[in-house]
């Protein structure tokens, strides 16, 4: 009998989607493991999630006091040996706070609280979270009130040199412009990886799409993707 992948989702006071993420990961085969934030170390894992919600109620800066907790060195940790860590929406600001991920994530441009489902086009292939999906744009959820990618000038060329851009908002048919541009986010990025491509962040929820019948299932191709790269 194969050996279930172990994930360990660590939840932050404020977190919301921790659950959703157990479901969608159980569900496609994966053996999940609930971290609280206060712990020291994190048990074997062949992945690391933080997933959305609102660490701490979002004070100072989404992400900001959740970076500081106990268990984030371990995630450091993990991270710079080569582990896989993922952060959906609140856990893409937390691992930017973190300094795992370059840039920040301002309040939407219009300031408003954003829900609702976008067209996302993947930008690289080449690493175990998208490797082996075979379509180029999937329909996603969002919900967020600060999701709007900025970085320097400088972080940004190095994002685009080293492929580090890991989706955009976009159409249904892949068109990326102001008009499919949700947030405000540069260059219309909803998500990138660290230059190793083992830590991705990004703002869609793909645990939110696992279900043709509630709301839709690309989210499952993610997953899918994701259980069959992990060796």
């Amino acid at each position: 009998m194969k050996k279930k992948k172990i994930i360990s989702i660590i939840i932050f006071p404020g977190s919301n989607c921790d659950r959703d993420m157990n479901v969608a990961l159980s569900k496609y085969g994966f053996k999940n493991q609930m971290v609280w934030h206060n712990d020291q170390s994190i048990p074997k894992s062949d992945l690391i999630v933080l997933p959305g919600g609102f660490s701490y109620g979002d004070y100072l800066r989404c992400g900001s006091i959740a970076s500081k907790s106990k268990i984030i060195r371990s995630v450091i940790d993990f991270a710079n040996s080569g582990g896989l860590v993922l952060g959906i929406c609140n856990g893409f600001q937390i691992l930017t706070e973190t300094g795992l991920l370059p840039g920040i994530l301002q309040q939407n441009k219009y300031l408003n609280f954003i829900c609702k489902n976008v067209f996302v086009k993947i930008k690289d292939k080449k690493n175990k979270y998208f490797q082996n999906i075979k379509k180029d744009i999937l329909e996603l959820h969002i919900a967020h009130n600060e999701g709007n990618f900025f970085c320097s000038g400088q972080e940004l060329k190095s994002l685009e040199d080293n492929n580090q851009i890991a989706v955009t908002y976009c159409d249904s048919k892949g068109l990326e412009n102001e008009e499919n541009n949700p947030n405000g986010a540069i260059k219309n990025i909803a998500g990138i990886f660290n230059k190793n491509k083992n830590v991705l962040g990004m703002m869609p929820h793909p645990e939110r799409m696992i279900d043709k019948y509630l709301s839709g299932e690309d989210g499952s191709i993610f997953f899918e993707s994701l259980l069959g790269n992990l060796k």
